[in-house]
């Protein structure tokens, strides 16, 4: 690892670390009975939705959501910036909304290294499914409904906090419409690399990258709009690198850093990027081995899969093509050096490299 991609990644873990105690200290407030949110006098069921999102949110997971959105202010200021905190809780709660409803739509037991949302409800209404499936969505509603909430209720001018609220609202409606895309590519038999890249920049490259950098140029006082394509340009590059690489750590990561089983979107039936890699690669005999796996929920049905993937190269294939779109970011976000910080620019410079290298 360069001493660059090091010094990114240092950057990374120090606003990780600022948050998480932010980030927990905001779910205090919530769950005060005096608190702004006016939490309902009677019944337990509100109290046990809330509890279960903050689990979920303060369980894990990269923020590099929020890493994204201070280096975003930081393209165009090195001081202070009033509303960063709240931007980092909306992107984040918006992320928790969509796990939950990512999980419950893929029958998902695990998230995080923990029970997911829906299975925790289902633990705890064995004899109500439909309960616990309901309860379940209205916990990642709530979450969905608190991104946008955070930004409104701070201290920010009204403007920008209106400015910055259109935000999440925007990307959680694009990330919902990913989510039916996604849906609809399981019902092509081997989809093209067009309606893939659309599925992830609607389901994912929106709101994990898009989403925060646009708040942070607007917490900072910077209007995007007059970047909007190089900023369109950067999302779309490094969501595809994202979540091609998820993809292959789906199939050749360490269930233990993932904090999930391997091979979740063979057992769902997706068509993803690595499937439509190997679709691409084997003859019928391997095909008829894939579709053996695909919608499975047997791990014993990946081992020949994860062998066919590796003789016809596709773990290689996979990582390279994940690469290049890793390079294109990086070359996009190196030429913002002429008229943004270089710091802030060199982080996203190299951050790229890491989204391909990472183990979860």
């Amino acid at each position: 690892m360069n001493d660059a991609l090091t010094a990114a990644l240092h950057r990374a873990a120090d606003h990780q670390r600022r948050f998480e105690t932010r980030f927990a200290a905001y779910f205090d407030t919530l769950a005060d009975p005096a608190g702004p949110l006016e939490p309902p006098p009677h019944g337990r069921f509100p109290a046990r939705a809330l509890d279960l999102v903050r689990e979920l949110s303060l369980r894990g997971g990269k923020r590099l959501r929020v890493a994204l959105l201070h280096e975003a202010a930081a393209l165009v200021t090195d001081r202070p910036v009033p509303g960063l905190d709240e931007a980092a809780i909306s992107i984040e709660l918006l992320h928790t909304h969509g796990l939950i409803h990512d999980d419950l739509i893929d029958d998902a037991p695990v998230r995080r290294g923990g029970p997911s949302t829906y299975y925790a409800y289902r633990d705890e209404f064995p004899d109500r499914p439909d309960t616990a499936l309901a309860l379940a969505v209205l916990a990642g509603d709530l979450a969905a409904f608190l991104a946008v909430r955070v930004l409104l209720t701070g201290d920010l001018p009204a403007d920008r906090a209106l400015a910055m609220a259109a935000v999440p609202a925007d990307a959680g409606a694009a990330a919902v419409n990913g989510q039916l895309l996604d849906l609809e590519r399981d019902f092509h038999p081997a989809p093209d690399t067009a309606f893939l890249h659309t599925v992830t920049e609607y389901k994912s490259t929106r709101y994990s990258v898009l989403a925060p950098l646009r708040l942070g140029l607007l917490a900072a006082g910077a209007d995007p709009a007059p970047h909007d394509a190089e900023l369109r340009a950067y999302a779309t590059a490094l969501g595809i690198a994202n979540q091609i690489h998820d993809d292959w750590l789906d199939l050749f990561g360490d269930p233990a850093a993932l904090g999930k089983p391997l091979g979740t979107d063979i057992r769902s039936g997706r068509r993803s990027y690595l499937v439509r890699a190997l679709l691409a690669a084997t003859d019928e005999t391997g095909r008829r081995t894939l579709h053996t796996a695909l919608g499975n929920p047997d791990a014993d049905a990946l081992a020949p899969v994860r062998d066919l993937a590796r003789t016809h190269g596709i773990d290689r294939t996979l990582h390279a093509e994940a690469v290049h779109h890793a390079d294109r970011a990086a070359a996009l976000a190196a030429t913002w050096h002429t008229r943004w910080r270089p710091e802030a620019t060199a982080f996203f410079t190299h951050l790229p490299a890491w989204s391909v290298t990472r183990d979860h």
